[in-house]
């Protein structure tokens, strides 16, 4: 059966229904930006837990400015070349009941609104790698540079119409390249270019039970961020939204059972890791996989990055929070799958309304899309894309990182002593818990104190006086009697 007998798609111009849905999975993605503050927050020391938290509102509010004024129009174009865009809409003119070619679904207004939370937390995930050493003030700057020479273009070459990623036929569902690959592997140049902490041997998880609200907000907003790119209420969003669900659930289960054979414990911090690993490999393929793939690569996805946290320490760079080992080898992991497993029955769930029979033989008369469907190039058309969006990151991060090294007042790195005190004190003078008195009480434990459970009195506290032997009233001296005491009598 040739597709020109095939029956015609659902309309594609502009419904409120899908307004509402695309608006909806805005909010989403919005709450995974602070709850990827309280997912860091808890993976790192106490010192330095607020001020990550701050890094990821500092990105809502610098990357919100910089998407009116020019952010949109650099990403999203109609009328731009292969590799750059042009200021078609830069201060929002011409955004409003206009739609893009590529993306009728919707006006050019509710579809910036949902493309800018992926630009919010996208450089939030890169701040990872560089945690526990990097000063806040000059992030800003790095923020809206990194923002307008590294987000912008990657995104218009994999999701605008004239993209050569998005000519050549790259497959990226909500975010593979743009997201995942651009933010890891510029965290990556960024902690090289910072080095490596100064004092590591006390690292430990300052929260655990942030990790667990973080992962929460993570996975609630995953929900959005990979439905929603359909930018309609289809049976497809929801498919989308059901294998996100399976491949974090998999990649969940799949980490904690590697941490449990190595440690013979159930880490939670493994879990919520296993949890993020298989969400952001799903993310360029949630729109093109079946659910069953969906959780081969939540599995595949989790052992890799395992692997490579396991690996960091021997290849000798510090991935604080591991945004390289998860997102930029994760989003590497996830993109190649996609050009596997990818179905063309899946990408039709939004193209038709009833699985009749002439619509099943027009969807197999529609060209594969990955090698299970028999077309054999798209994988080497998914490392191009990965390769290209690695390589673009990490160049210009790296060269961004350095120069502003070189700046006075600009410098990244915080100052070795404003390091041991811990960001949280030096950059906002704040901390996320006032236990600065407990401090002097702790330190006087001793190991042996703490095998015993023993604390150490408060200041406030006397010791206890050990009761002296009372005297027999044949023994006892005579005592002169003594004049009252006005004082405690008052009290």
């Amino acid at each position: 059966m040739s597709s020109d007998a095939c029956p015609p798609p659902v309309s594609g111009s502009p419904s409120g229904s899908d307004t509402l849905f695309v608006m909806f999975c805005a909010v989403l993605v919005f709450l995974m930006t602070p709850g990827l503050g309280y997912f860091y927050s808890g993976m790192a020391r106490s010192k330095n837990a607020l001020s990550l938290i701050m890094l990821c509102f500092l990105c809502c509010a610098v990357v919100s400015l910089q998407w009116i004024l020019f952010g949109f129009s650099l990403a999203f174009s109609d009328t731009g070349g292969a590799f750059w865009s042009n200021c078609d809409y830069c201060l929002f003119r011409n955004v409003g009941l206009t739609t893009l070619s590529n993306y009728p679904q919707v006006s050019t207004m509710t579809f910036q609104l949902y493309q800018l939370m992926f630009a919010i937390i996208t450089p939030a995930i890169v701040f990872g790698s560089g945690a526990e050493r990097i000063r806040l003030m000059p992030c800003i700057i790095f923020v809206f540079v990194w923002v307008t020479f590294v987000y912008c273009p990657i995104a218009y070459w994999a999701w605008s119409a004239n993209g050569w990623l998005s000519v050549m036929g790259y497959l990226d569902y909500a975010g593979g390249a743009a997201v995942e690959t651009c933010s890891g592997f510029s965290g990556l140049a960024l902690a090289l270019v910072l080095g490596r902490r100064k004092h590591m041997d006390d690292f430990k998880a300052s929260s655990i039970a942030n990790v667990f609200l973080g992962t929460a907000l993570l996975w609630f907003g995953w929900f959005g961020f990979n439905s929603g790119a359909g930018l309609a209420s289809t049976t497809r969003a929801a498919s989308a939204m059901t294998a996100t669900n399976a491949s974090a659930a998999s990649g969940g289960l799949v980490w904690l059972i590697l941490d449990y054979l190595g440690h013979r414990k159930l880490s939670g911090l493994g879990f919520c890791s296993g949890a993020v690993a298989g969400l952001v490999g799903i993310t360029p393929g949630a729109g093109f996989l079946t659910i069953p793939s969906a959780v081969l690569v939540g599995a595949v996805v989790s052992t890799v990055t395992n692997g490579f946290v396991r690996l960091k320490t021997r290849l000798g760079y510090d991935d604080t929070l591991d945004a390289f080992n998860v997102h930029g080898i994760g989003g590497v992991c996830g993109t190649i799958l996609t050009g596997v497993l990818g179905q063309k029955y899946v990408k039709a769930l939004d193209q038709f309304t009833a699985s009749t029979p002439q619509v099943m033989l027009c969807v197999d008369s529609q060209p594969g899309l990955g090698w299970i469907d028999g077309n054999w190039i798209q994988v080497p058309k998914q490392l191009a894309g990965v390769a290209a969006a690695a390589s673009w990151s990490f160049v210009l991060t790296y060269f961004i990182v350095t120069v502003l090294q070189r700046v006075p007042g600009l410098q990244l790195r915080l100052p070795h002593e404003s390091e041991i005190l811990g960001t949280d004190q030096t950059e906002m003078g704040e901390v996320s818990y006032d236990y600065v008195e407990s401090i002097g009480s702790i330190s006087q434990l001793s190991r042996e104190d703490l095998k015993l459970g023993a604390l150490p009195p408060s200041p406030s506290e006397k010791p206890p006086q050990s009761p002296t032997p009372k005297k027999s009233e044949d023994t006892a001296a005579p005592t002169e009697p003594q004049a009252p005491n006005t004082e405690e009598a008052e009290k």
